[in-house]
């Protein structure tokens, strides 16, 4: 496979896939806590990847993105909220949406304390060297989640941003945004490969990123 850089993919996909299912668990925690047990009882508060990857949103369309040099952008399956079973319906609903870039803003910071703190060794020919690997897959771990706590956010079903906008919607409006859920996996794919989001998730990323590093 000349031209890929094997390793850096192995990061990447492995950074993607712990984030996104940190992001999940999140969530559903989340919602259990406000009184909603619907993802509870399907099985989703687990740390296993596999009750979180979605098959287009974590495997398809980050592979898309890798092999056409756009930033790696993904998500995992979404979470079955009960409005209904809240105290406060939008409000707690809004907790939960929130609740996603928060926990990639929360393993940005997290990475990014563990990275101040490696002390990386020069990588000399024919000498071991822990260091480096930790320290790239450290800084990839911060760059991703900035970038995923940005992504996630906007107002895009079946992205985090998608499900508070639902919440803030008057109902006529919100029921035609959830029309609109079953076919925002395509939607986000179109928008990710044509760079349509590029110019719109960029400059809060670079904003965030000098911040952290």
């Amino acid at each position: 496979m000349p031209g890929i850089d094997l390793a850096q993919l192995f990061i990447a996909f492995s950074v993607l896939l712990f984030s996104i299912t940190v992001h999940g668990w999140a969530q559903v925690w989340m919602a259990d806590r406000l009184g909603d047990g619907t993802a509870r009882r399907h099985g989703r508060l687990s740390l296993d990847p596999v009750v979180h990857a979605d098959l287009v949103g974590t495997l398809c369309c980050p592979a898309v993105a890798w092999l056409s040099g756009l930033p790696l952008l993904g998500w995992g399956q979404r979470v079955l909220v009960d409005g209904t079973a809240f105290p406060r319906p939008r409000r707690d609903t809004l907790l939960v949406a929130a609740t996603g870039p928060a926990s990639h803003l929360g393993l940005a910071v997290a990475a990014a304390a563990l990275l101040a703190l490696v002390p990386v060794a020069p990588v000399r020919l024919g000498e071991p060297n822990v260091s480096a690997p930790i320290a790239a897959l450290l800084s990839r771990g911060v760059q991703l989640n900035l970038m995923l706590a940005v992504f996630t956010s906007l107002p895009i079903p079946p992205l985090d941003g998608g499900l508070a906008l639902s919440a803030l919607l008057p109902r006529g409006l919100s029921g035609a945004l959830d029309r609109v859920r079953p076919h925002g996996a395509l939607l986000l794919g179109m928008l990710i490969v044509t760079r349509v989001l590029t110019p719109v998730v960029m400059p809060p990323y670079n904003l965030l990123r000098a911040w952290f590093l």
